[in-house]
């Protein structure tokens, strides 16, 4: 289907602008151009607290910032990775979708400022993403958080974050997880290309060049891209990993990876929920302030991630867990 009016708008008032396309900045420049795109995020939804810390990580300490929505808890508690290609992004460009998916969710959210490359090179970022994930199943309960009902998620690089997180906690010994939010995520390398890197390389925003770029600085030589901490979709075995809902959107780069993603996790016997955004762009719910669709996904992926929260709550209820041995 063709882009939706708002979505074409958008486009064309940035192709307007004359900006220099993204590869072509240092990370430095390209970060700022970053903070740009995140005003269109919308105004920022109150929440009830908003909490900067610092917690411990493999290389020193990792920033973090915990959103906790209106109500009595314990809350459940969704430990959220910012897209930006490893590269850009922080806490900051991503508050308005996190303070969204607190209060649409109804759950903690724990926003993770792992470290960027090209300062800090693969493996470090899936690094400190598992140790803040066990860091908020271990410590749930100082910030009025459920530590049996812990899902992980985030959105583009953040999305690939996610996903490797969850085959890290499957493969190094936990914390179980309840659910992986993946939005639009970046789960394969961009050679050779995937039909969407044809389709798509550029007018949408995201560009092939950009993921190049991205790329380029994140791995420290073009054959990590083999480790599947590095690119999920070439895992070897996709099963016992948590309930998935991938989200992606019809002109971006990334829609083949992250659906055939979630196809190899269903063929593993992985409960997923595939769904592709027509008409819109990668990066649509980071703009929920000028895209109606990117409101719309937001809204479907806060219900999942309820529906997530409420079924490990039921089984827990109903005996099929206990209450210290969480589901995956």
């Amino acid at each position: 289907m063709p882009l939706d009016p708002q979505t074409q708008a958008l486009l064309e008032q940035m192709n307007a602008a004359e900006a220099p396309p993204l590869h072509t900045l240092t990370p430095t420049e390209a970060r700022e151009v970053m903070f740009e795109l995140a005003a269109m995020g919308g105004d920022p939804d109150p929440v009830a607290q908003v909490q900067d810390r610092a917690i411990p990580g493999p290389a020193g300490d990792i920033p973090v910032r915990i959103y906790t929505p209106v109500g009595d808890g314990p809350f459940p508690v969704l430990v959220y990775f910012h897209g930006g290609g490893w590269v850009i992004g922080d806490r900051d460009t991503h508050d308005v979708p996190c303070r969204n998916l607190a209060n649409r969710a109804r759950c903690v959210v724990v926003s993770v400022d792992y470290r960027r490359a090209p300062e800090h090179k693969f493996p470090a970022a899936p690094q400190d993403c598992l140790a803040a994930t066990r860091w908020a199943a271990v410590n749930a309960a100082e910030f009025n958080g459920d530590p049996l009902r812990i899902a992980i998620g985030g959105d583009s690089a953040g999305g690939n974050l996610a996903a490797v997180v969850a085959q890290m906690a499957r493969d190094e010994g936990g914390p179980a997880l309840v659910g992986q939010l993946l939005i639009y995520p970046v789960t394969d390398y961009y050679a050779p290309g995937k039909p969407s890197y044809i389709e798509n390389a550029d007018g949408y925003l995201l560009t092939r060049d950009a993921m190049v770029y991205f790329w380029n600085h994140y791995l420290n030589t073009p054959a990590e891209a083999d480790n599947p901490y590095a690119a999920p979709l070439r895992a070897a075995d996709l099963s016992n990993l948590p309930p998935a809902f991938v989200l992606t959107a019809q002109y971006d780069p990334l829609r083949d990876e992250g659906e055939q993603y979630a196809d190899r996790l269903r063929a593993a016997g992985v409960q997923t929920h595939r769904q592709c955004y027509g008409a819109t762009i990668h990066g649509c719910v980071s703009l929920a302030g000028v895209l109606d669709i990117g409101r719309v996904a937001t809204d479907d992926a806060a219900a999942w991630l309820r529906e997530c929260f409420a079924a490990q709550t039921l089984q827990r209820e109903r005996g099929e867990v206990s209450a210290t041995d969480p589901v995956r």
